[in-house]
């Protein structure tokens, strides 16, 4: 994309957030438009570090100000909505298993299969990657390639307020079913989450693997082996077990990712 360009359309977006008298329709969608098409993102890997581009978060709720409802109707399905579908999958190269939903403004690379889930706005999700049924890809989140969210998987959603970072989960990790990720949190390349796991910014990650436990916040480091578990917590009510997750391991170097992951849920009893 010519870097002229974007920074014309970011300097109109940016005008729009300072003054909301200001929001220019054009501009707003013109950025959506390239959310769809994936040639902007709401958060990308430069240097090895994750960068939140607020203007195009910031475009995203200006989309909300000034699409109109409507109708929409794919029989026998009606929508009465502000955002509409997201068109040419088959061009794209993206199965979408009915009644699985990819909202106009999110982004999917070739190659990726939603069942019967939902991917929102601002979302990019990479080639190779399953959404499983029932699971949900929430506004802005960011999922790497060959990744698989497992049935029922929340990935949370992020569009207010400015600042607030999208949840990422980076290349190959399996994210195990029912499990919820949310409020930013990173899961780092080929991690594994088993079933049930609930990570939020202030859930303790804990690592057990050492004569010590290592306690860290709101993100599972690389290739890591992660479970659900409890620690006690005093309250003036009495002591209480809060949840928690495990890092009970990490995947073997020695083999690829598939047999890698099987032996992990083995060898850590880890339920997918």
């Amino acid at each position: 994309m010519d870097a002229a360009v974007l920074a014309d359309l970011r300097a109109r977006i940016e005008r729009g957030t300072a003054d909301p008298g200001a929001v220019d329709p054009a501009a707003v969608r013109a950025v959506v438009d390239l959310l769809d098409r994936g040639a902007v993102r709401v958060a990308e890997k430069v240097g090895g570090t994750w960068v939140l581009h607020e203007w195009v978060r910031e475009a995203i709720l200006q989309f909300f100000r000034v699409s109109e409802l409507k109708v929409m109707e794919v029989p026998p399905f009606t929508w009465y909505d502000r955002i509409p579908l997201k068109t040419d999958l088959k061009a794209q190269g993206v199965r979408v298993v009915p009644p699985g939903t990819v909202r106009y403004g999110a982004f999917l690379e070739p190659g990726c299969v939603v069942m019967p889930g939902y991917v929102n706005i601002g979302a990019y999700v990479g080639a190779g990657t399953m959404v499983d049924t029932w699971a949900t890809v929430g506004s802005c989140a960011q999922i790497g390639r060959n990744v698989h969210l497992s049935g029922g998987v929340g990935i949370g959603g992020v569009l207010e307020p400015p600042g607030a970072r999208p949840v990422i989960v980076e290349d190959g990790a399996f994210v195990g079913s029912r499990s919820i990720v949310v409020e930013g949190v990173i899961v780092e390349e080929e991690a594994v989450l088993a079933a049930g796991t609930v990570l939020t910014a202030s859930t303790p990650i804990v690592d057990v693997t050492g004569p010590e436990p290592v306690v860290t916040k709101g993100r599972i480091p690389a290739r890591s082996v992660v479970m659900p578990g409890t620690r006690p917590k005093v309250f003036p009510a009495g002591t209480w077990e809060v949840p928690c997750a495990l890092v009970v391991g990490r995947r073997s170097a020695s083999t690829d990712r598939k047999t890698s992951l099987n032996q992990a849920l083995r060898e850590f009893d880890v339920p997918a």
